[in-house]
């Protein structure tokens, strides 16, 4: 969720030095079930944009009504909406809506720590009654320093709920290969929301400009990728689709402790290709050898590059989320491991 709420400070900051209001809503409580859960954000500007959402579409409109009062007053307010008989699912929301006018140094302090990979906190404190004798609202917690959305201190109550939520550095995925194939991958994990990474060969004629949705584009040597930000949020495909050159690269991630690596090709390759690197590297710890995943992305009967990315993005998320790929009408139970009341 984090690069959601990046975009929604983003925009947020934007409308504010155009002398625009803009009003955050939290989904801060949920009785039964819903589209989506506690922790999802979206943001209403003063002239009607909506960044965002936190349902299929219904609730927003009840919420860009409900917004008039927050940019009228100024104050912080809660609405529920009781997701029965016009969504179909069985589940009451529970939505803090409050002006965003953070003070002067949230900027500077959010935006570092986006670009240095840290983690963060937001914190929502709230009543599900509808009135309430304390002032509501959300605070951003970066390296300690708390940052009020609304810009004013927070007084909290014994009667006050709390809804915190730890948020990661924004997930990132490295290419390492710069063919037609990583074209289509680059373009879906941009649309899933992530910080894609591309890495092309020293001696090939690419740039930025070949990888729509790109963040970042570099042009090395395997050895190179060493110099990367790589991290636990990150996984990495190797698609040169050279079987020396990938092999180079996997001697240069060991250095790292990333939470995917993905290798193209059928099983055979990937047996050659381990024992090749094993006798490189005999020293290797088996944690390592454990984020690779070889052929990289999950049997949907892929034909296609399109199909492919989508393959090996679900197969990511499958294995950063901790979760058994299996249709949802096979699973018993709730989709979501986490029930909110």
């Amino acid at each position: 969720m984090t690069h959601e709420f990046r975009d929604i400070v983003f925009r947020a900051l934007h409308a504010q030095k155009s002398q625009l209001k803009s009003v955050l809503v939290t989904v801060v409580a949920l009785v039964g079930s819903s589209y989506r859960r506690p922790g999802v954000r979206m943001l209403v500007v003063e002239n009607g944009d909506m960044v965002g959402a936190v349902s299929g579409g219904c609730v927003e409109k009840e919420i860009l009504l409900q917004s008039e009062s927050v940019f009228n007053t100024g104050k912080a307010k809660m609405m529920t909406y009781d997701g029965k008989y016009r969504l179909g699912c069985e589940g009451v929301l529970y939505i803090l809506l409050e002006l965003f006018q953070p003070d002067y140094r949230f900027e500077t302090a959010f935006k570092s720590c986006i670009e240095q990979r840290k983690p963060f906190k937001i914190q929502s404190f709230f009543s599900k009654y509808l009135e309430c004798d304390f002032e509501m609202g959300s605070e951003v917690i970066i390296n300690k320093d708390a940052f009020p959305v609304q810009g004013k201190p927070l007084v909290k109550t014994e009667k006050v709920s709390i809804f915190s939520q730890d948020m990661a550095p924004c997930f990132k995925l490295v290419i390492l290969g710069a063919e037609h194939d990583a074209v289509q991958l680059c373009k879906y994990a941009s649309l899933t929301g992530w910080e894609v990474t591309v890495v092309s060969g020293s001696n090939e004629a690419k740039s930025i400009d070949n990888f729509p949705g790109a963040h970042q584009f570099f042009s090395m040597s395997p050895e190179d990728v060493s110099t990367l930000n790589v991290d636990g949020q990150t996984a990495v495909v190797l698609m040169s689709h050279n079987f020396a050159k990938d092999l180079r690269y996997l001697v240069a991630l060991q250095a790292f402790s990333s939470a995917y690596i993905g290798v193209l090709g059928p099983t055979k390759r990937r047996e050659d290709l381990l024992s090749k690197f094993i006798e490189y590297c005999p020293e290797i710890n088996d944690n390592f050898l454990e984020t690779i995943y070889g052929p990289a992305g999950i049997d949907i009967g892929s034909e296609t590059p399109q199909e492919i990315a989508i393959s090996i993005i679900s197969e990511i998320l499958a294995v950063t989320r901790k979760r058994e790929v299996i249709s949802l009408s096979k699973k018993s139970g709730k989709i979501h491991k986490d029930h909110y009341e």
